[in-house]
């Protein structure tokens, strides 16, 4: 029997918090002293990262498919070697599984098997009472599964968290924790769970916020408590020594890693180690040859893809490789190993030793698989049944070689395969099967020669890219000569015949139907005035306003005017860079207007104190265009003062996951926040937006708006697009907006183009020179001139956020103007 304090993070659904609040709570142990192992409940890769980062220690996964419910609880205790407590963070909902199998491979399974307890995480920001019924059922569905303890997470007030506290604590289950809507309580970027270990400082910093944000609201000693009453362990932690069989020679396995190349089980590199081979990481972007000695390949999963400019910018190692494979050096390429082993990912050229090429589809194939070999080969065995997943957005064309890696459902054929080579989309756990690993070590053992260093013998060369290039921000350029910039230029002025569009922020996605049908029916209604009110009760509802303080405006601009017309502004305030048409409504209506500057130094985030105590009006933009920037809820709420109007211009604030930090839902005197509708549902020449907020203000603004100002297609859509299905395939477009946006930023660095991040809306803001504007143009590129926003000169470049092929055929012209 062997002791290990544990519990798990479970919710009811996917949504809730889990890994905000796993990945904060491993953190914020770690800071308290406690040596944290952090595990994750099935195949996925990413959280491993966060968790990893949290804890200084390598994240591991727990999943039944890849390994076998016999090896959950062993490899456990072997990852949490040294630990004094393990986390455990769950998937999906607490009874999700493998469709089909009864919740096989589900948070609850793993937590029966392991007799872990469950910290259940529930997201109460749209019920109060009824969040117990619900914790209620979750706790007693399975009676294998103890529930032990609740986090309420999104509470919109003290006295909504109490309400529901009343409702779950009579079931027996302490509430452990309450976080609030408001508090700015996140993770980090996805992506910081990627970034190899020398570039982690920002999310280093990022994680101790969260820790510390957690810390206070989660009471970490009843946590403690709960973890040591996890029974004992009846299992010996899994060993790789145990599971392989050293072979002579210590042959170097070339494992790849850097940001384009995240992902390998640890237990995969520590069962090679264990069979006698000496691993070395090579990064396909930045080494440009192989490590001295390499005898065999490992190219595991991470995002080629989104990397592709700088995989194809590497020629050299790409040749280097294209080479080892063809002279028969032993490769294993799992996913993204496959992607980079093609001659192409979206015409961006690859390693070439795959006859296919690959393409990003918007289709997710997401599944469990059993792979059964059809031939013998490098990892593989004919008849052998093995365990796998699939996570991709990618297709690659042809599906297969004439010998294929695998055979899947109704034997469909996968993959490339040879005596040397195993290359497919299916990711393996080789705990699940050491065998894999043996092989991969018999097979570099029994290569008659290594590949051959370069003359000076030594590791290959580092070019790093980030040790060279500027910073992402700079101090900002003088003023001078710029002071009275074009405000009256928008994107559009970028557009003409022959230019792809990287200037307008207007999502390229398809519109949805039922928004095509709104608009449709309001056609058929034209013979009547407009009546705002239906459309202004729904878009309150929406935020959970009363009717009055909601205002249906012809776009944002319109707002800006009302806003300009409706008092008699003494000391108006305009927070730069961002949005010129509120200085340019204010100057128009006869107000001297002032600027505050954000500062590039400090990442362009607004600074409260540099705003005029006599401001009576402040107007800012969140997030900000064109910085990108999202400012947190607690520096706008430092704007607020008694007689000042603050005015939040939330136009993108559609495109952040989860609208976090947005100030639409906050009754707060002498606060107004704007949206904008034309940008994520690609409605630009239907203007469409309103204004919530203080009733007062709102009403002031509504005495200066014409009568019929919006239009009946402008309110059918302001109608349907704050409903349920509107509100889900908003969540559903911002989280894609996320993934598109980092294929550009990733790109952009790798590059050596500066970028201003983290960037939160559907463009970024970019530091390329001043030719950069125009040599794209010639290239058939436009993006948006940034010297006409205050604070910005002609050494900026604003780049809207595009479907992936596009950006890919933007960053293949960047590339060019740059060589």
């Amino acid at each position: 029997m062997v002791r290990l304090p544990r519990f798990v993070v479970a919710a009811p659904a996917s949504g809730h918090g889990k890994t905000t609040v796993a990945t904060g709570l491993m953190a914020a142990l770690a800071r308290s002293g406690h040596r944290v192992s952090g595990h994750k409940v099935g195949p996925d890769y990413i959280d491993p990262g966060y968790h990893a980062l949290a804890t200084g220690r390598p994240g591991r996964n727990l999943d039944p498919h890849l390994v076998g419910e016999q090896r959950l609880a062993p490899l456990l205790l072997h990852g949490a070697a040294g630990a004094d407590l393990a986390v455990i963070e769950g998937v999906m909902g607490l009874y999700d599984g493998q469709i089909g199998g009864e919740g096989f491979a589900s948070t609850a399974h793993v937590a029966a098997v392991t007799g872990s307890p469950v910290v259940l995480v529930v997201d109460i920001s749209h019920a109060s009472r009824t969040i117990g019924a619900l914790v209620h059922g979750v706790a007693s569905f399975d009676p294998s599964v103890r529930v032990a303890g609740v986090v309420l997470n999104k509470a919109g007030s003290q006295r909504h968290a109490d309400e529901v506290r009343r409702a779950v604590e009579p079931l027996g289950l302490p509430v452990l924790g309450v976080l609030s809507r408001d508090d700015g309580i996140v993770a980090p970027s996805r992506h910081l769970g990627l970034i190899p270990a020398q570039e982690r400082d920002e999310a280093a910093a990022a994680l101790d916020r969260l820790a510390a944000q957690v810390a206070e609201r989660i009471d970490l000693d009843a946590l403690v408590e709960l973890a040591a009453s996890a029974p004992d362990l009846d299992a010996e932690p899994w060993s790789p020594a145990n599971e392989v069989t050293p072979v002579d020679g210590a042959p170097v396995v070339a494992v790849a890693g850097g940001r384009a190349f995240t992902f390998a089980y640890a237990e995969t590199t520590e069962l090679l180690t264990a069979a006698g081979c000496r691993v070395e990481v090579f990064d396909p972007l930045t080494d440009t040859e192989l490590p001295a000695g390499t005898r065999a390949l490992y190219l595991g999963g991470g995002f080629p893809e989104v990397h592709a400019a700088g995989l194809a910018g590497n020629a050299s190692l790409r040749e280097q490789l294209r080479e080892a494979v063809a002279d028969g050096v032993p490769t294993v390429a799992e996913c993204a190993g496959l992607l980079y082993l093609c001659r192409s990912v979206d015409d961006a050229p690859m390693v070439g030793a795959l006859d296919a090429d690959a393409r990003m589809t918007p289709r997710l194939t997401l599944a469990y698989r059993t792979g059964v070999a059809g031939h013998d080969s490098l990892l593989t065995r004919a008849g052998e049944r093995v365990a796998a997943h699939e996570f991709h957005r990618t297709t690659v064309a042809p599906t297969h070689g004439d010998t294929p890696a695998w055979l899947v459902e109704r034997g469909e054929p996968v993959g490339f395969a040879s005596p040397t080579l195993h290359a497919s989309y299916l990711h393996t756990h080789w705990a699940g099967a050491p065998r894999l690993a043996q092989r991969v070590a018999e097979a570099a053992s029994q290569r008659p020669f290594a590949l051959r260093s370069p003359a000076s013998g030594r590791y290959s060369h580092r070019s790093s890219l980030a040790a060279s290039k500027e910073p992402a921000t700079h101090r900002p350029a003088s003023l001078e000569g710029t002071t009275t910039p074009d405000l009256a230029w928008h994107g559009d002025a970028e557009l003409a015949d022959g230019l792809t569009d990287f200037a307008v922020n207007v999502s390229d996605e398809p519109r949805p139907a039922w928004l095509d049908d709104a608009l449709a029916d309001a056609l058929r209604r034209l013979e009547a005035y407009p009546n705002a009110a239906p459309a202004e009760k729904a878009v309150a509802r929406r935020h959970g306003r009363a009717p009055a303080e909601a205002l249906a405006t012809s776009g944002a601009a319109e707002a800006f005017t009302l806003i300009a017309r409706a008092r008699a502004w003494r000391h108006p305030v305009v927070v730069h860079p961002q949005f010129t048409e509120p200085e340019v409504a204010l100057a128009a209506a006869g107000h001297a207007v002032h600027r505050v500057l954000a500062r590039a130094e400090d990442g362009f985030r607004l600074d409260p104190d540099a705003v005029p105590e006599e401001a009576d009006l402040v107007i800012v933009g969140n997030p900000t265009n064109p910085t990108s920037v999202l400012h947190p809820v607690a520096d706008l709420r430092r704007l607020l003062r008694p007689g000042r109007v603050v005015v939040v211009d939330e136009a993108f604030m559609d495109a952040v996951p989860g609208e976090r930090a947005s100030l639409a839902a906050v009754p707060v005197p002498g606060l107004i926040v704007l949206r904008s509708l034309t940008k994520l549902w690609a409605l630009p020449g239907v203007r469409a937006g309103y204004v919530v907020g203080d009733a007062e203000i709102v009403a002031d603004l509504r005495r200066q708006q014409p009568p019929w100002s919006v239009s009946t297609p402008a309110l059918a859509v302001l109608t349907a697009t704050t409903g349920d299905e509107a509100v889900a395939e908003a969540e559903r477009r911002a989280r894609l907006v996320a993934g598109q946006r980092a294929i550009l930023v990733d790109g952009l660095t790798e590059l050596g183009v500066p970028v201003v991040t983290p960037a939160s809306a559907s463009f970024v803001l970019a530091r390329p020179g001043p030719e950069a504007h125009a040599r794209l143009r010639a290239e058939g590129c436009a993006v948006r001139r940034a010297d006409t926003f205050p604070g910005l000169d002609a050494t900026w470049t604003r780049v809207a956020v595009r479907r992936p092929t596009t950006t890919r055929s933007l960053l293949a012209a960047w590339r060019r103007i740059l060589t």
